[in-house]
């Protein structure tokens, strides 16, 4: 078996959590890109969504994670009770998650769903990796917004498509992965081919922002339609 060793230094993030709602309950943030959602046990990964939280909302915990580049809505529990609840909610899949992403090349169609197994694979840490027989069941839905071009470095033209990405499962790295395995993966994603195009080398973050939360309150039972525009 093989051991993982993770030597991902995060580089300092300045940028601010944006606190969209809280209750006594429950706070919806606004991730930053570039930053960790969980403190890493490297002491050098310690800035984290949840280290910078517990500092305003003791006792708050995470009820779901965003990669490092992807920026986005996040819900946070501010006990373990309500933790419990809305982590039920998101086992069930009875939450709604949609996110906006600049995909690398014009797709050629409006709509579709990428059906695709995604298994660890510790040999290829931190990959994840397409698989049907030892996967995990994982579907995402997309559609496209726009078709437009945008100049990369140095100057050249590159097409890409702004699309909505709706996970119908929530496995590690399930979007970009997807997105690779479709042909056109997400601008700016290190890990899935996002940055082998011509032009796209010095793209500033990963094209991938968690745009619409749809989900219960744990407690007043009120329908929660959280949106929070893409900042690309």
């Amino acid at each position: 078996m093989s051991t993982i060793i993770d030597t991902f230094i995060a580089p300092p993030c300045s940028e601010e959590i944006s606190i969209l709602y809280q209750d006594e309950h429950l706070v919806l943030i606004d991730k930053p890109t570039g930053l960790l959602s969980l403190s890493g046990k490297n002491p050098q990964n310690l800035d984290s969504v949840h280290h910078r939280l517990v500092k305003l909302f003791p006792g708050c915990t995470l009820v779901h994670r965003l990669d490092f580049g992807t920026s986005g809505l996040m819900v946070v529990a501010r006990n373990k009770a309500i933790n419990a609840l809305l982590c039920q909610q998101f086992s069930q899949r009875s939450v709604t998650k949609i996110y906006t992403a600049l995909l690398c090349g014009h797709l050629n169609h409006n709509e579709g769903l990428i059906d695709a197994s995604i298994a660890k694979d510790p040999a290829l840490f931190p990959l994840m990796s397409i698989c049907a027989e030892t996967g995990k069941p994982a579907r995402s839905r997309y559609q496209v917004i726009e078709r437009l071009t945008r100049e990369g470095d140095n100057g050249v033209i590159l097409p890409v498509s702004r699309v909505q990405l709706l996970p119908e499962t929530g496995r590690t790295h399930q979007l970009r992965i997807h997105c690779q395995q479709l042909g056109h993966p997400i601008l700016g994603c290190d890990l899935y081919g996002g940055l082998l195009q011509p032009g796209t080398e010095k793209t500033p973050r990963l094209m991938l922002h968690a745009s619409e939360l749809h989900f219960v309150h744990p407690v007043s039972g009120e329908i929660i339609t959280a949106r929070h525009a893409s900042p690309f």
